[in-house]
Parts: structure tokens; sequence; C-alpha cells
């Protein structure tokens, strides 16, 4: 992934360099129909390394899955934390003292930003600049059998899900407002169930 050229439905070649998110407030839904909450794990998703996208599950067989892209406006307001939410990460604004719920961060032709980076690093907390959001997924018969259930992150939603966003448009993203709440729009739709 992070080694090839990709082009986004506008044409637009890019390379990945960082491809990362917060998943928390997991919640599943068994066979039975039981809910076991997960209220209190926060993990960073690091889509380069692979063991950072295991998570345990419970004992029963899934019938679904529900989380949150980022990280919840108490969290965000608790001061230096440590695990996954430290911010030695590299997922902190230190200067807006909040979380950077998802970053993408890469190389385009396309970008008019030095060197041609692109950088997009999505968060907020308070109201009318809230890029969490919540992501349900239904998890088929055959995959409900297995207590290992493989979710995948189109990298490619990230650029046009629900609302278009060019590389050429808009290469940087660094704050709160309506760019980052545009661009979780659509990476909140990037989640899939492998088959």
């Amino acid at each position: 992934m992070f080694d090839e050229t990709y082009a986004n439905p506008f044409g637009e070649p890019f390379v990945i360099s960082k491809f990362r998110y917060y998943i928390s407030h997991l919640s599943f839904i068994d066979v039975n129909n039981k809910e076991t909450n997960l209220p209190d794990n926060y993990y960073l998703i690091n889509e380069e390394d692979s063991l950072s996208k295991i998570v345990e599950l419970p004992a029963a067989a899934i019938k679904s899955i529900s989380f949150m892209v980022g990280v919840d406006s108490i969290r965000n307001v608790s001061g230096v934390q440590t695990g996954s939410l430290d911010p030695l990460n590299g997922m902190f604004w230190t200067w807006n003292s909040g979380y950077v719920f998802a970053k993408l961060e890469g190389e385009s032709d396309s970008s008019h930003a030095p060197v041609h980076s692109f950088s997009w690093h999505v968060g907020g907390f308070r109201q009318h600049e809230n890029a969490l959001r919540k992501i349900k997924l239904t998890i088929s018969k055959n995959a409900a059998a297995s207590n290992t259930i493989m979710v995948n992150a189109d990298v490619l939603k990230w650029f046009n899900a629900v609302r278009p966003i060019k590389i050429s448009e808009s290469p940087v993203c660094h704050q709160p407002g309506k760019l980052a709440m545009q661009i979780a729009d659509n990476y909140s739709a990037m989640f899939s169930i492998a088959p």
C-alpha cells in the first residue's frame, strides 16, 4: 500500500506515507442479540502495521459491530494520556489541545503544496466542528461463525464517498472545521467487512 501509486476518482495520482485513525467505543451484538460494549477502549490503527489492526472479540459469534472513528470530547480535554492516546503517537494537536482522529499523508503531482505533499489531519469535537463518526457494520453469517473478523478500510473513500474532495483544491487540512467534517463524512464510508 505504501509503495504503490494510486489514482483517486478524479484521476489525481497519489502515494501514501501515513494512514492512521482512532477507533473507540466498540460495541458488538452477537447472534443471540446480546450487546457487549467496550466504551473505554481506544485503538490507534496504523494501516502500515498489521498488528495494530487486531482487536480481541467477545467469545460469542458476532452479527454486527459498531465503533466511533475518533476520540470523544471527554478524552480530548483530559490532558496528557498514555497507551494509544499518548501524544508521542503523533496523533495530538498540541496547539489545539485535541486529538487527530484520522490522518492521511502522502505526495501527489496534483498538489500545489510544497514538494507536492498532501496532508489531511482530521479532528474536532466541538459543536459545529464535530468530526467524530459512528460506524456500524453487519457481519455475514459465514463471518459470524468465526471470532476473527477482518474490517477493510478503503482509502479511496476519503476522496469521494459523500463529497468530492480533490487534492488539487484542498491539499492540506490541519484544523477542525468544514473541510475536516467533509473528509470525516467521506472516510466514515471506508469500512467494510472482508468476505
